[in-house]
């Protein structure tokens, strides 16, 4: 288990959640990292105490130094804030930031060989050849945080030469079975109200689209070393069973508990060990039936998309990932519908150029580039 811990993006819905488990578990909280929000953020330091806290905002950091200027503390800012603070005296670093930001701050924490507890998607859907390269030759260890990763990483640790195919699981979100025609009118309200898990704003569209399972099918291709071919999704409406794996001689062997982020934000910071939970326990007595169906693509074009983005590779993924996110806000700023979505992430998709094995500068410039297109369009 680790002794301290930097946590970037302490104010959203995994930060949070780090935190409890740190403070649970003994870990000294060394740095923390927010984007804005720092009425929250000022209420985290004077309880945890970290020596350094950057605020990605140059405005709300400013006014957060004058908020803690009675405490010891260094306040950074910007993107260069979080990279400090993703290396501050810490053994590992929970990467819950939303989005590409998150990128260049994993890349300092795997050179300084930390333990990366990984909740950003992005920076493995952006660039997951070079982060998982610079984990190799840094002998940095990245775990990952979302439930079905994690599923998965349990399911093969000792087995990874015995993979045949990853069963990747996704509850289908609010609207699963809706045609487009129905989810024409849905509201960010509506979006934002997951069936089984209580998470961001983003990350709940994302999951309402399905576009979050397209962006772990690619995580899972990364992490696990596997081709688009291996990895089957499998939607299961309950959330009990978060994922699984088909071994080479036909065996499946799942990880299944309640629908709650806590424990695999626990197991990230205790593993290889495990350490008892407050959770909830699963009751098989009370459980009534456990339902599985595959996904249909032309209700789910987010996900058909990003399944495409991974086969194509190169910037594709990046470029996807990029548009989505600003289609996204747009959508919670009630300034494009829900299914405009789709179509402006798919736009940008057919317009980036190809880049066979793209370096770090292509990805980023791919990564504005997308936004653009989405804002313009």
């Amino acid at each position: 288990m680790i002794r301290t811990v930097s946590i970037l993006g302490s104010t959203g819905s995994i930060g949070r959640q780090s935190l409890a488990a740190a403070e649970r578990l003994g870990i000294r909280v060394t740095a923390l990292a927010a984007q804005r929000n720092i009425g929250l953020l000022e209420e985290q330091i004077r309880k945890f105490r970290p020596a350094y806290a950057a605020v990605y905002d140059p405005a709300a950091a400013r006014a957060l130094r004058v908020a803690v200027a009675d405490l010891d503390i260094e306040i950074g800012e910007g993107l260069e804030g979080l990279r400090r603070a993703a290396v501050y005296g810490c053994e590992a670093v929970v990467t819950a930031v939303s989005g590409s930001v998150g990128l260049r701050p994993t890349l300092d924490a795997i050179a300084a060989k930390e333990r990366i507890c990984l909740a950003n998607k992005e920076t493995l859907v952006c660039a997951g050849s070079i982060v998982m390269r610079a984990a190799r030759e840094a002998g940095a260890q990245i775990v990952p945080v979302d439930s079905e990763h994690s599923a998965i990483f349990q399911c093969l640790e000792g087995r990874r030469d015995q993979l045949h195919k990853i069963l990747l699981t996704g509850s289908g979100g609010p609207f699963r079975g809706w045609t487009r025609e129905q989810t024409a009118s849905v509201t960010p309200e509506q979006a934002v109200r997951h069936p089984n898990w209580h998470m961001g704003a983003k990350i709940s569209v994302d999951s309402a689209t399905m576009m979050n399972k397209g962006l772990e099918f690619i995580e899972a291709m990364h992490l696990f070393s596997v081709r688009p071919d291996d990895i089957q999704v499998v939607i299961h409406p309950q959330s009990v069973i978060h994922s699984m794996v088909e071994l080479i001689d036909g065996t499946v062997l799942a990880q299944l508990a309640v629908p709650d982020m806590g424990l695999p934000i626990q197991y990230a910071m205790t593993w290889p060990e495990r350490s008892p939970s407050p959770y909830e326990r699963l009751d098989f007595w009370q459980m009534r039936d456990m339902t599985f169906e595959a996904p249909d693509p032309e209700k789910t074009p987010c996900l058909a998309l990003a399944m495409d983005c991974a086969r194509r590779g190169g910037v594709a993924p990046a470029v996807m990932s990029a548009a989505n996110e600003a289609a996204v806000a747009l959508f919670l700023a009630g300034k494009i519908g829900y299914n405009d979505i789709y179509d402006r992430v798919a736009a940008a998709v057919e317009r980036a150029g190809e880049i066979p094995d793209p370096a770090l500068d292509d990805i980023l410039t791919a990564d504005a580039e997308a936004r653009r297109l989405v804002l313009e369009q």
